[in-house]
């Protein structure tokens, strides 16, 4: 299934996007796209039969803004430098472990909302991300299978970082990560059963429709997996947890002086295979 949320921010209502590409009105089944939801088998389970059954009302689609497709987000885990051609074009050597940071879940924005450049910002980059959404409580697992099991389903991510404030400020990542509208997610949460492998994702970035990054799950250093069983071991991921497992090469900061960082007036668009797109518009925060 394609979960997802719209309406005005704050005041979304839960939807669904069947196979034909209807939108389809969740709100007389559940009260939200969240980790209550995330968690009750029974509930996804009348929603599959609704679906089966053709019973949901459509909804127009036409300027409707589409939100965050989880709710009441508890945190967000990000796990850098990890994908092997990130590393390479940032002269990062291959970690060992999982590099683990965390996003406040207030960075989270809808997929299409505006991107805000942060004051004094003159590093601003793109990163386009696969977010996993896990969907039952994970504390301390011990195999894969057991990882995965704990998956609800992946979104798109745009995990957007202020270079200078990240590294050239002192102390952590926390503060090139967590500026206001660093973290647009969606359109969709799409199901796990409709992603049969996800190490075998296409990833997309364009800025101002130039291709920028063009990578493939495939070349991760630690895999959806893995990563889901890791961080278990360190924090209790609860159902509506999202992880942002890392971005592909191509990012600015990669690139030649002069780099492209992103200023107001950019627009970004990214995308992976079967999950939907996203566009910002930058401006000035």
């Amino acid at each position: 299934m394609k979960l997802l949320r719209v309406g005005p921010a704050g005041a979304e209502r839960p939807a669904l996007l069947d196979q034909d590409g209807t939108l389809r009105d969740l709100s007389a089944l559940v009260d939200d796209v969240d980790g209550s939801l995330l968690a009750d088998a029974s509930a996804l389970d009348r929603i599959r039969a609704a679906v089966g059954a053709g019973v949901l009302p459509a909804l127009d689609a036409t300027g409707l803004r589409i939100g965050p497709p989880v709710g009441r987000i508890g945190k967000v885990v990000c796990i850098g430098l990890n994908y092997h051609g990130h590393a390479a074009e940032t002269g990062a050597a291959t970690p060992a472990e999982p590099v683990v940071f965390l996003k406040s879940a207030d960075t989270v924005v809808g997929p299409d909302d505006t991107v805000l450049v942060p004051r004094r910002s003159t590093k601003t980059d793109w990163e386009v991300e696969l977010a996993i959404v896990v969907g039952r409580t994970a504390r301390y697992l011990e195999t894969d299978e057991e990882a995965l099991a704990h998956v609800a389903g992946y979104a798109v991510a745009h995990d957007v970082s202020e270079r200078e404030f990240q590294i050239e400020r002192g102390g952590t990542w926390d503060k090139g990560k967590n500026c206001e509208t660093f973290n647009p997610l969606g359109p969709w949460l799409v199901t796990a059963d409709e992603v049969p492998d996800p190490q075998a994702l296409s990833l997309k970035l364009w800025v101002n429709g130039e291709l920028k990054q063009d990578g493939n799950t495939s070349d991760q250093i630690f895999p959806v997996a893995e990563v889901v069983r890791y961080v278990s071991q360190f924090m209790t991921l609860y159902p509506g947890d999202i992880i942002n497992t890392g971005t592909p090469a191509g990012v600015a900061m990669g690139q030649p002086e002069p780099k492209p960082y992103l200023k107001a007036g950019d627009v970004v668009e990214l995308e992976i295979d079967g999950l939907g797109r996203q566009r910002q518009e930058l401006k000035d925060a």
